[in-house]
């Protein structure tokens, strides 16, 4: 089974100057894999076009999801519609449904500032959502969010589920072995299910165990093979419990 993958860009020097903490790609850590998406890549980057066609562009070509979270509000520091056209070679147009959402929010108050947010590279989609009355804009596989986290959220939820994939199976085994010891036999396990996703994390607080092995692949039977080797080569009076 082919895996689904993504990439989240986040965009804005306020981020990358410590001014404001980023919420949105632990948010999608999160949202991508209960959706059963692999997050394979978070890339950080300043309010420059370049840098942010460069991202785009090369996240774009490897992965199947790609999304862009802040730099699209009015401001002058507000680029990131004019670097993913800029990744894509398009131009940027004035997309007619943004124009009718922002005339029928703001009404004869509409000012050019507002139509502003209707600027979009060449070709670009609207996801239309009833929890949402703002779309979500999408040019290619980019998935173009507001880096606001109240509002990534809301703009997320709203299309989560057009990225539903097969869900991983998970698990994990406690033990007291060391993990110097456990090497080998992890290795083991590894070479012999190259599907499966092995983790090791020793805890050097906890009285209780050493390491917290977790296993997590695509399907059912490569994870109960996986797990079942694994089960086999730790000392049973080691194992404190499974998961």
């Amino acid at each position: 089974m082919q895996t689904k993958t993504a990439a989240v860009v986040i965009i804005g020097n306020e981020i990358l100057t410590g001014k404001t903490q980023d919420a949105n790609a632990h948010f999608l850590i999160r949202e991508l894999h209960d959706l059963g998406v692999a997050l394979r890549r978070i890339v950080m980057i300043p309010d420059e076009v370049p840098e942010i066609a460069t991202a785009v562009r090369d996240c774009s070509g490897r992965f199947d999801y790609v999304f862009t979270s802040g730099g699209v509000g009015p401001t002058h520091d507000d680029v990131t519609i004019e670097g993913i056209a800029a990744a894509f070679d398009r131009p940027i147009v004035r997309h007619p449904g943004l124009v009718a959402v922002i005339r029928d929010t703001f009404g004869s108050a509409t000012e050019e500032s507002h139509l502003r947010m209707a600027d979009a590279p060449q070709g670009s989609e609207l996801i239309y959502a009833a929890t949402t009355v703002w779309p979500v804009l999408v040019t290619v596989n980019v998935y173009i969010l507001p880096g606001v986290p109240r509002i990534f959220c809301d703009k997320f939820a709203a299309i989560r589920e057009r990225f539903r994939a097969a869900p991983y199976h998970t698990g994990a085994v406690i033990t007291r072995e060391d993990e110097f010891n456990l090497a080998g036999r992890l290795n083991q396990v590894a070479a012999m299910n190259p599907g499966v996703s092995i983790g090791s994390y020793p805890s050097f607080e906890s009285g209780d165990y050493h390491v917290k092995i977790t296993i997590e692949a695509n399907e059912d039977e490569t994870f109960k093979r996986a797990r079942g080797l694994l089960l086999k080569l730790l000392d049973p009076a080691s194992i404190v419990r499974s998961e």
